[in-house]
């Protein structure tokens, strides 16, 4: 097209777009707006017409340049109804910039600079850089007048117009409803005003405030900042101009001036500036005077107010420089900090709005911070009134709100409630109710819904929307959010200029340079389209969109100063990830929607790996956010069941908009939570998402944000929450008003089980208002109600409402505490509505009778006159159970009244009045007041410390039930009284003060008492005169437990004004003094009982105790420790001891006693008859005691023990009649040498029946010993002498070799020289022929082997020898056993040494060719390093023998030697052991030769040992020869069954074997058929055993086949085989045919009832059967009875385990063995008894051991059991392991344990006994049982209680293994 003709189409097109527009100026001049948002569309020539106007402005919108020229046309094209013949060419000429008309190419310098230029400041002027001009107040404050009027004109003109202005929100002109306003921090209380009152709950944290309240803190002095924060979307944009709007239209009237920046906008400015040009050149400027106008403002600052919106977007750092003055340029932060901070224009109000983040640190601490929060209800409803223009579309709107609580969610949030509005406006119209919501299920399909109404005629143009997807992508990864016209193509501009996506503002990157910017309506709306973006451009792949979906990872409110603006990015990814989003991405995309949908699987994929991870609280939040976007329910119920049960959420602000996305995720979970907020800042309304959450347990807040609002909210959620169990509330700022409404909801939550409002500052009203709901909660079990605000006579109302709630149990008060603690009732509703007055009555009293209530009330100001009016209410009441009112102030009154009080109030436990300012005066009016209280258990009172405490038993009626129900023996339970005692009070008066002139008083309060039983008056100062006087006031107050005097100042004298008071106090028993820590006992008898802290044990009455276990005689005893002890002193103590009655013990230590003091109390404990232990511990000895002591054998006959240790510990047991004689003395680690040796031993000749002597760990060293020895025969030793750690060398034990032909009574001797130095003789009452000497660890070298061997042949009465570890190796074994030459007999000889494990069976035998006698026996065992020979002596030559070595032997070879050697000293050997050995082929081959010539040779054993076939063939050819063999024991050895079945041919001509053992060989079909022809030529076979051979049924058949000739059998062994009932068939039909058999076991051979009854019928045929073994097979109660019919008579161990028997076949069979006489063991371990035992009423006089392991026995059969274990008094092991008997059954078996005296071990390991049933078995220990152990490992009793009970008693076993046995202490 040529030019002209370019020119008059572009002419016609100009005329035609004038005549256009003219026809709609109002949008012409909303498009003026939007790209010219500094234009001033009111200052042009008003006088134009509208053609010249549209002329004027087209021509304003040119000059901004081609971009701008060209979006404006494509708006047209979009907007307006544009014919297509003119569109085409509007577009194709203008809209791509090629040419320009000709009309708007006028000069715009015409134009009025106001109109260009308006807003800024003339070029002519500086508002900074120029000296102020001196002028006149007059003129200065014109100017400002006239600065002031232009910046409110200027923003009249801004906010007045319908169309939004430059950065004016999307909906600003829309109705504004008021967010709500919630104070955070508050520096300094509000300023009263408009009728509020100081101290007003609004003027606190949490309370909610208006806008004018903004401005309302009192800050005469220093900076007046107000932070508010809200989260994207609550409108602070909004408020911060609707505040400019106010302010323009008066409203804010307080302040001149009002100034508004955005730091999005701020950001943009690179350049430093003063504060003048932040105010003027970049706001608005002065039209004169720029200088005055800022002097007037910094004057009057304080009506000065700024508003930096959009804190968190900050971007430029603060400079490192200090704080600049007005002058200094400076970074914009950095003015807002010095603003903020008060260096700039001191007093001027500052308000900044931030997303939640941590402040920046330019603010100051000071500043107040106000939490905005979005919409409750009511404010989306005025909203959506206000929104919609027509009364209609109102009430459809909100009836679509109000049926959708999803709807209610989005609409929370401001920004998506008018998103909402708007979608609905297009919906609603063409949708029926209900279906307009459903379509807008979540915030990404309402954004989604928004477009498609925007959008002209509904069309969404897929390239516009993409392109501007990436623009807003790229501003949000490089942190821009004000785009400038060359960013967006004009295209993309007009499109988003139509559909209002974008707004226009001017901006200023510095002084006097400004342009159009163009920012997104929401920065959550440029979140949403980068959203898009990803997921529809072909551009980013599936990791780059995966790597996008991310959770926030730090608690924001903590750490992160500024949120990102990427933060929401992942919750719109998730909610296009959505089906329903498919095919809009498949729009925008265009692409098909498989492709759509692989994108989306890729978000989905993301979301749930984050909902399988374990996320802290806000990560959960935003998770709920992604996942409710999806809709999604197989990924919300992943994300739900992965929650933890106790969710915490802390320190991070909520909204209702996040609980509403927790609740739906909740929706999906099947198990209860826990929900916990703690510090979080709370939406007042959010508790009303949880409406209908069933899955919430317990529910916690903690929060001073909470207030009434929160309160309400709370309550309208409460009854919906139907599992709702724990409720809790705490830390917040609610009043009266908020509590009605929380009391209200409480009553419609009956499953409610805790609440707690604690820490709520709640008043009287509040408090009584809550308590009023308790029986409205009928399942409540705690109600806390601490740290309120709470009165003394409130505090008595709460006691009223707690005696009389049926479910109340405790009442806790103690300063800020306030907690009730209920049971739910025990008869529910629906049991007593049968007979409503009878049943309901009866319930309500049996429900007063049992329920107890506890009582605390410490520190609460409690007087006289309300202890009066709690007393009157407690009467009424329940039984109590505890009654704490310490640390009040009752004062002597008061605690006297409470104490008459108690016995009427029925306590059960305790009484406390501590700190109640008792005095002395008072003690005695509280002693009198409770005298007659039988219920009284304990009275502790303490003046120094302050206690009062009364400790109360249980009612009569109570105390004998729990007797009924406590486990006694039998003896006890006879006779109990029937009308049961006062149980014994005890009175402890400690640190009191008294003194010896209070004590007449306190006795007189103390008769009053009938049941006084232990009285404590340590820590006073009564002193000597005190204990003479009491001594005589004791006998009137009756029979004590005991009386502590401790600490009371007294001296030695008081000993003796006491010792008296054995004899005229009965029921003194025990009186333990201590000097050094002034302890001053008397006790009765308790035994250990109050020792004892569980308090698990019953407290026996009177006179049943002493019979409990067998009613001995208790001895009196006096403790005497630590005092100084002289003769005259110990003259004066024993004196007072005579008419002590007996028996008595003595027990004295000091630290030294002399020789003197010793034989002075020697002398007189000769005199003391009732006399029975004296000990003297820890009491330093002279070296001479030895001796005194050994002396007064002769002195004292009776003395029947003398045991003194290290001369510090000395004990003397002395005999009473009835006891046997038998001395025995002690001195161990005395330091005795030879000097001590001769008198010592003088000493002791004298004493008739010495049966033990101790003299270990002395220094006797060889020369004592030596002299001892000679002293030997003179000593009438008959037991043992332990001479043990007297640093004996091997001389002394070759000299006892020497020796021991001299002692004609020593039995044996052992000695053992290694680190235990043992050296122990025992001896016997009348000569012994043989003696044993055993020798351990001696080191013999080769120069003493001769001596030893010399002092061996001279001890012709030693007839066996042990060498253990005596280095003595083989060289000098083979010379010793060549120098032993005995006359005649037997000589045993054992060696245990390292090397006999290693020097091999050849080398041994070797050995025994140099033994000088006869060898007999020969035993080696590798494993054990044993070697054992028996010779006899002289040597004689079997003829047999020798023909036979001279016919065989070669003496050529050295083998050949050796054999010949061998048999010369093996011709009369008769045994052969070799156990555990490795037998070479050498060795067999030496056997070989050797067994060839053993004519005399009667046994031969080879177990455990490694043989080869080789060495096997040789052992087979030698035993092939010994026909005379009597035993042959083949057992436990690993061969083959091919071996095996070779050895069975060595059985053929064995006719003469007695004993054959080949268990554990395999016997195959062949091997068992070679043993049973070899069997049947045995006649004379007794013994049998075939363990474990594998023996089948048809095996033993054959084997049962070749016994029938086997006549002599007496045992028969075929255990752990599968003989079957087949086989026991057989068997049983075999038995009749073995006369002799005495034992037989079958254990563990699958033999079941029908083989069982067979074969105890054929046993009943074996009249000598001793031993019957069955166990481990399933015989059954059948067997059991048919055995119990057959019992052979001299049965004497029967073992049955593990044989399915009952209680029923094993009662059969106890019955059966009831009374025999030759049972030595039972054994029914592991069988079902149930509750059972088996019970004997005759008894079995021989039985050893009885086996119920396992067997389920309980306590019912502890009785039964116990009194049959006493019909069995040789019993000497019970294993009871493994069973359910608790502490009855220990009671039971303590009972009779001193009947069962030769009982050693007992094993209870793994019952039910707790640490009562161990401290009886101690007590039944302690009456003179002499068992050795009792195993209780795995029972139910603490470590320590343990430790504690070993410590009393060491025979009782706690470990895992059993250890050795230990001796009975005393033994």
């Amino acid at each position: 097209m040529d030019p002209d003709s370019l020119q008059l189409g572009t002419e016609h097109l100009w005329n035609w777009l004038v005549r256009l527009l003219s026809k709609d100026s109002e949008w012409l001049n909303a498009k003026v707006k939007f790209f010219l948002p500094k234009m001033d569309l009111c200052s042009g020539d008003k006088a134009q017409d509208a053609t010249q106007g549209v002329i004027l402005q087209l021509r304003r919108l040119h000059a901004q340049g081609r971009a701008t020229w060209q979006a404006f046309i494509h708006c047209v094209c979009m907007e307006l109804d544009v014919p297509l013949d003119l569109e085409v060419p509007l577009l194709s000429t203008w809209g791509h910039g090629v040419a320009f008309p000709s009309q708007l190419e006028a000069s715009e310098e015409s134009q009025p600079a106001s109109q260009l230029q308006h807003g800024l400041k003339r070029p002519y002027q500086s508002c900074g850089s120029s000296p102020r001009p001196k002028q006149c107040k007059k003129q200065q404050l014109e100017l400002a007048q006239r600065y002031l009027k232009l910046l409110k004109t200027s923003t009249q003109q801004r906010y007045g117009s319908k169309i939004p202005g430059p950065g004016q929100p999307l909906a600003f002109h829309q109705a504004y409803i008021p967010p709500i306003l919630q104070w955070s921090r508050t520096p300094t209380p509000f300023r009263t005003q408009e009728g509020m009152a100081p101290g007003d709950p609004k003027a606190e944290d949490g309370a909610d405030v208006s806008i004018r309240d903004l401005f309302s803190t009192r800050a005469d002095k220093g900076p007046r900042v107000t932070v508010l924060l809200g989260k994207a979307g609550m409108g602070k944009t909004t408020l911060a101009h609707r505040l400019c709007q106010r302010w323009a239209d008066g409203q804010l009237d307080r302040f001149q001036a009002l100034f508004l920046f955005e730091f999005r906008q701020l950001n943009l400015i690179t350049c430093l500036l003063t504060l003048p040009q932040l105010l003027f050149d970049l706001y608005l400027s002065p039209e004169a005077g720029s200088d005055l106008v800022f002097q007037y403002l910094e004057e009057n600052a304080n009506g000065v107010l700024l508003i930096f919106d959009g804190l968190d977007q900050a971007l430029h750092p603060r400079s490192s420089r200090g704080q600049a003055g007005p002058e200094d340029p400076s970074p914009a932060l950095d003015l807002f900090s010095s603003l903020c901070r008060g260096t700039l224009l001191p007093g001027c109000w500052v308000l900044a709005t931030s997303r939640p983040g941590k402040l920046p640190n330019c603010l100051p601490t000071e500043a107040a911070t106000v939490h905005m929060w979005g919409f409750d209800r009511p404010r989306v409803e005025e909203y959506v009134g206000r929104f919609f223009p027509d009364q209609p579309g109102q009430e459809a709107a909100l009836a679509e709100l109000r049926g959708s609580r999803h709807l209610q969610s989005l609409c929370a949030v401001p920004a998506l409630c008018q998103v909402t509005c708007l979608c609905l406006l297009r919906l609603l119209p063409g949708s029926p109710p209900g279906q307009s919501a459903a379509l807008l299920p979540t915030v990404t399909q309402n954004y989604v819904q928004m477009l498609s109404t925007l959008g002209p005629r509904g069309y969404l143009p897929p390239e516009a929307l993409l392109e501007l997807s990436e623009v807003a992508l790229i501003g949000l990864q490089t942190g821009k959010v004000i785009f400038s016209v060359g960013d967006i193509r004009p295209p993309t501009m007009a499109f988003a200029a139509a559909l209002s996506l974008l707004t226009s503002f001017c901006i200023c990157t510095g002084p006097g340079h400004r342009d159009t910017g163009y920012a997104f309506t929401h920065l959550s709306l440029q979140e949403f389209f980068a959203a898009l973006y990803l997921m529809t451009s072909p551009k980013v792949d599936g990791n780059a969109l995966a790597s996008h979906i991310t959770l926030s990872s730090r608690w924001v409110l903590r750490t992160k100063a500024r949120p990102g603006l990427l933060d929401h990015l992942p919750t719109f990814l998730a909610g296009l990830a959505s089906r329903a989003c498919r095919p809009f991405l498949s729009l925008v995309a265009q692409r098909d929607e498989m492709w759509v949908s692989a994108r989306q699987a890729v978000v989905m994929q993301a979301l749930r790996k984050l909902a399988a991870r374990r996320l802290t609280g806000p990560k959960i939040v935003a998770l709920c956010h992604c996942v409710g976007e999806t809709q999604e329910p197989e990924l919300a119920s992943l994300m739900a069941q992965s929650l933890p049960c106790h969710l915490s959420f802390h320190n991070f602000p909520l909204t209702y908009a996040d609980l509403a996305a927790l609740t739906s995720i909740l929706v999906h979970r099947n198990a209860p939570i826990h929900l916990d907020f703690e510090g979080c800042p709370l939406e007042p309304h959010c508790p009303e998402a949880l409406v209908g959450c069933e899955q919430v347990e317990n529910l916690s807040f903690k929060s001073r944000k909470c207030g009434d609002a929160f309160a309400e909210a709370l309550s309208r959620s409460l009854p919906t929450m139907g599992s709702l169990k724990k409720l809790g509330l705490a830390g917040s700022k609610i009043t009266a008003q908020g509590i009605s409404h929380l009391v209200q909801a409480l009553r419609l939550c009956p499953q409610l089980e805790e609440v707690s409002f604690q820490d709520n500052q709640l008043k009287d009203w509040a408090v009584l208002n809550i308590v009023e709901v308790l029986p409205c909660l009928p399942q409540l079990r705690k109600l806390d109600l601490s740290r309120n605000n709470v009165s003394v006579s409130t505090l008595l109302c709460l006691t009223k409402v707690a005696v009389e709630c049926p479910t109340v149990r405790t009442l806790q008060v103690r300063e800020a505490d306030l907690i009730f603690l209920l049971s739910p009732p025990t008869k529910t509703a629906a049991e007593l509505q049968g007979a409503p007055d009878l049943q309901g009555n009866a319930g309500q009293r049996e429900e007063a009778q049992s329920r107890s209530l506890t009582l605390r009330l410490q520190q609460c100001e409690l007087r006289f006159h309300e202890a009066q009016e709690l007393i009157a209410q407690l009467q009424e009441g329940p039984r109590l159970d505890e009654v704490d009112l310490s640390g009040n102030q009752l004062d002597n009154e008061g605690c006297r009244l409470m104490a008459e009080a108690a016995s009427q109030l029925h306590i059960a436990r305790s009484l406390d009045l501590s700190d109640n300012g008792l005095s002395v005066d008072g003690v005695y009016c509280v002693l009198s007041a409770v005298s007659m209280c039988r219920t009284l258990a304990e009275l502790h009172i303490s003046l120094l410390h302050k206690t009062v405490v009364f400790t109360f038993a249980p009612e009569q009626e109570e105390q004998k039930g729990t007797w009924d129900r406590t486990v006694l023996p039998v003896s006890l339970t006879c006779q109990m009284p029937s009308e049961l005692p006062p149980r014994p009070a005890a009175i402890r008066l400690t640190h009191c003060g008294l003194q010896a002139t209070h004590l007449e008083q306190l006795c007189r309060a103390l008769r009053g008492s009938c049941h006084l039983g232990q009285l404590d008056f340590s820590g006073n100062a009564l002193g000597d005169e005190g204990v003479a006087q009491l001594a005589q006031l004791l006998p009137g107050l009756g029979a004590l437990q005991s009386l502590d005097l401790s600490e009371n100042g007294l001296s030695l004298d008081a000993v003796f004004m006491l010792t008296p008071c054995f004899s005229t106090l009965p029921w003194l028993l025990h009186l333990d003094i201590s000097s050094d820590s002034q302890r001053v006992v008397l006790r009765g008898d308790r035994r250990g009982r109050d020792r004892w802290t569980g308090g698990s044990l019953p407290d026996f009455p009177a006179g049943a105790q002493s019979s409990a276990f067998h009613q001995r005689c208790v001895p009196r005893s006096l403790c005497l420790r630590q005092c100084q002890l002289e003769p005259l002193s110990l003259a004066c103590l024993c004196e007072t001891l005579k008419k002590c009655p007996g028996p008595l013990e003595v027990k004295l230590s000091c630290e030294v006693l002399s020789d003197q003091s010793l034989e002075t109390l020697l002398h007189h404990l000769a005199r003391l008859p009732q006399l029975s232990l004296l000990q003297l511990s820890q009491t330093r000895l002279s070296p001479k005691s030895p001796l005194l002591l050994a002396d007064f054998f002769s002195l004292c006959p009776r003395v029947q023990k003398v045991d003194l240790r290290s001369l510090c510990h000395v004990t003397l047991h002395f005999r009473s009649c009835e006891e046997p004689e038998g001395k025995c003395c002690g001195f161990t680690g005395c330091g005795l040498s030879q000097e001590h040796v001769e008198p010592l031993c003088w000493l002791l000749s004298k004493c008739e029946d010495l049966n033990e002597l101790d003299l270990s760990a002395n220094m006797l060293g060889d020369d004592g010993l030596r002299c001892l020895l000679e002293c030997l025969p003179q000593l009438p030793v008959s037991g043992s002498l332990d001479l043990s750690h007297n640093s004996i060398s091997l001389e002394s034990v070759l000299g006892l070799v020497k020796i021991l032909p001299s002692c004609p009574r020593v039995q044996e001797a052992s000695v053992n020289l290694g680190s235990e130095q043992s050296f122990w003789i025992h001896f016997s009452r009348q000569e012994k022929a043989k003696k044993t000497l055993r020798l351990s660890q001696c080191n013999f070298g080769p120069e003493h082997v001769s001596r030893l061997a010399t002092g061996l042949n001279q001890a012709l009465k030693l007839t066996a020898l042990t060498l253990t570890r005596c280095c003595l190796g083989l060289e000098q074994l083979t010379r010793l056993l060549s120098l032993l030459r005995w006359p005649v007999g037997l000589f045993s000889l054992r060696v245990e040494e390292p090397w006999v494990g290693t020097a091999g069976v050849l080398a041994l035998l070797e050995v025994c060719t140099q033994a000088s006698g006869n060898i007999t026996e020969i035993s080696i065992s590798e494993t054990q390093q044993q070697f054992s020979l028996q010779l006899e002596f002289p040597r004689q030559e079997n003829p047999e023998a020798v023909a036979l070595r001279l016919a065989h032997c070669d003496l050529g070879t050295h083998h050949n030697l050796l054999v010949w050697q061998l048999m010369e000293t093996c011709a009369r050997l008769q045994q052969l052991s070799l156990s555990q050995v490795n037998l070479c082929d050498t060795s067999s081959l030496l056997l070989q030769s050797l067994l060839w010539s053993l004519s005399e040779l009667k046994t031969f054993r080879l177990t455990s040992s490694c043989v080869s076939s080789e060495g096997l063939a040789h052992l087979i050819s030698g035993l092939s020869h010994c026909h005379h063999l009597e035993e042959l024991d083949l057992s436990n050895n690993p061969f083959v069954e091919k071996d095996t079945e070779a050895l069975m041919t060595v059985l053929e001509g064995m006719c003469w074997l007695k004993r054959l053992d080949l268990s554990h060989l395999p016997l195959g079909s062949s091997a068992l058929a070679l043993l049973t022809q070899g069997l049947s030529h045995m006649s004379v076979l007794q013994s049998l055993r075939l363990s474990r051979n594998g023996i089948c049924d048809v095996g033993c058949l054959q084997l049962l086949e070749a016994l029938r000739a086997a006549s002599s059998l007496k045992e028969l062994g075929l255990s752990h085989n599968q003989i079957g009932d087949f086989g026991a068939q057989h068997l049983a039909a075999i038995l009749p045919a073995l006369p002799e058999l005495r034992k037989i076991d079958l254990s563990g051979n699958g033999i079941g009832p029908a083989g069982g009854v067979l074969l105890v019928e054929s046993l009943a045929l074996c009249k000598h059967l001793e031993e019957l073994m069955l166990g481990y097979n399933v015989l059954g109660d059948v067997t059991a009875l048919r055995l119990a019919q057959r019992l052979p008579h001299h049965l004497r161990v029967l073992h049955l385990p593990s044989s399915g028997l009952s209680l029923e076949g094993a009662l059969l069979l106890s019955q059966a063995l009831d009374g025999r006489p030759y049972v030595e063991e039972i054994s029914l371990s592991v069988n079902s008894l149930a509750t059972g035992v088996p019970h004997f009423h005759q008894g079995l006089p021989l039985l050893r051991q009885i086996d119920l392991v396992s067997c389920e026995i309980d306590n019912h059969a502890a009785k039964p059991l116990a009194a049959s274990l006493v019909l069995c008094p040789a019993l000497e092991e019970v294993l009871l392991s493994w069973n359910l008997l608790g502490d009855e059954a220990a009671a039971e078996l303590a009972r009779v344990l001193p009947r069962m005296s030769r009982l050693k071990k007992m094993d209870l390991e793994k019952n039910q006994i707790t640490a009562c049933g161990a401290w009886l078995l101690v007590e039944g220990l302690a009456q003179g049982s002499g068992i050795q152990v009792i195993r209780l490992w795995n029972n139910p009793i603490s470590p320590d209680v343990a430790q504690h009970l070993q410590s009393e008693e060491p025979r009782l076993d706690f470990a895992f293994f059993d250890k050795q046995p230990q001796p009975p202490r005393g033994s």
